[in-house]
């Protein structure tokens, strides 16, 4: 079982400020993106990939961080890195390349940087799905602490948005919904008349239906989730849409701790309330309903109707970020 969690100290002051971004293993294979390098260059967050909003909060305690080094293999994640820091030298290195502790801090890719207090950092892994779900929950707890809505988004005057929500330029929000905070609203997308979203990060160019009540869950950008849908506790993947009626369970039934199979074993989430894992490209019929801890593989279909549980799920094996 790896480590998941641990703090990056300061930086040494006379040493060149050097980030080293390693290898990890990981279980979030077939789930963001199609055609992935790596969790770091395709997850999204606040609208910035992960590995560029893991660099600027290091940067924000180690303001004299110079250079940025990759595995061997991550040229497109280095040129987006250089595209985004054209004052940090970028290079690669082979596997095995020794570089001593005071010279450089290392950071997985499959992990996200939060800010606990100045100069400090905690740096989470993300191993598991539900590593993403707490992480993002995190992040919007640290990052969206006030409410932002763009001159450029529209608001019906009878919604209702409380707690602190950001919403991007183009975003609607029709009549009678409920935004509760704190929410991430992505550019372009749209939360339909008489619906709930409470402590999500809804991603670009989604649209949530009529009457739905979306709590806890991570859209990650191009989803259509018709009307009166009930998502809770989920990570939705890229390019997904919903029929009517569909529910992620997210509470088992005696209220113990929701189990995820990865490969042949079925292992605790250590969570009482979790959904569904929706790989990108599905398509979800009418009146589905997936019971909680359930995968739903990429490029799926499940036809209306469908109690989807342990029968359909896809069985993989870890992926390192290489």
């Amino acid at each position: 079982m790896l480590v998941q969690e641990k703090t990056a100290t300061t930086l040494g002051n006379d040493k060149k400020r050097t980030i080293v971004f390693e290898n990890g293993q990981h279980w979030l294979e077939n789930i963001f993106y199609p055609m992935e390098e790596c969790p770091a260059s395709s997850l999204n967050i606040i609208g910035k990939p992960l590995i560029v909003y893991n660099i600027e909060k290091l940067l924000l305690g180690h303001k004299q961080i110079d250079h940025i080094m990759l595995p061997e293999g991550f040229s497109e994640t280095g040129d987006m890195v250089q595209n985004n820091f054209p004052f940090i030298q970028i290079d690669e290195y082979k596997s095995g390349s020794i570089l001593t502790q005071d010279e450089s801090l290392t950071v997985p890719l499959n992990s996200v940087v939060i800010k606990s207090k100045p100069d400090n950092h905690i740096i989470r892994f993300l191993v598991y799905p539900w590593d993403v779900l707490k992480a993002i929950h995190d992040i919007l707890e640290v990052e969206v602490t006030e409410t932002i809505v763009s001159k450029n988004a529209s608001v019906a005057e009878s919604s209702i948005v409380k707690g602190p929500c950001i919403i991007e330029e183009g975003a609607i929000v029709d009549d009678f919904t409920k935004i509760i905070g704190p929410t991430y609203i992505a550019k372009n997308s749209r939360v339909g008349t008489s619906s709930l979203v409470r402590n999500c990060m809804i991603g670009k160019d989604s649209s949530i239906g009529f009457g739905c009540e979306v709590g806890r869950t991570f859209l990650v950008g191009k989803d259509i989730i018709s009307h009166h849908n009930v998502i809770l506790d989920s990570i939705i993947g890229y390019d997904n849409w919903f029929g009517g009626f569909v529910g992620t369970t997210n509470v088992l039934l005696n209220k113990e701790t929701v189990k995820y199979k990865l490969g042949n074993m079925l292992v605790s989430t250590g969570l009482t309330h979790f959904g569904s894992v929706i790989g990108y490209n599905c398509a979800i019929g009418a009146g589905v309903i997936i019971l909680p801890g359930r995968f739903v593989p990429p490029n799926s279909t499940i036809q209306a109707g469908t109690v989807f549980s342990n029968s359909t799920a896809i069985s993989f094996t870890p992926k390192a970020t290489s």
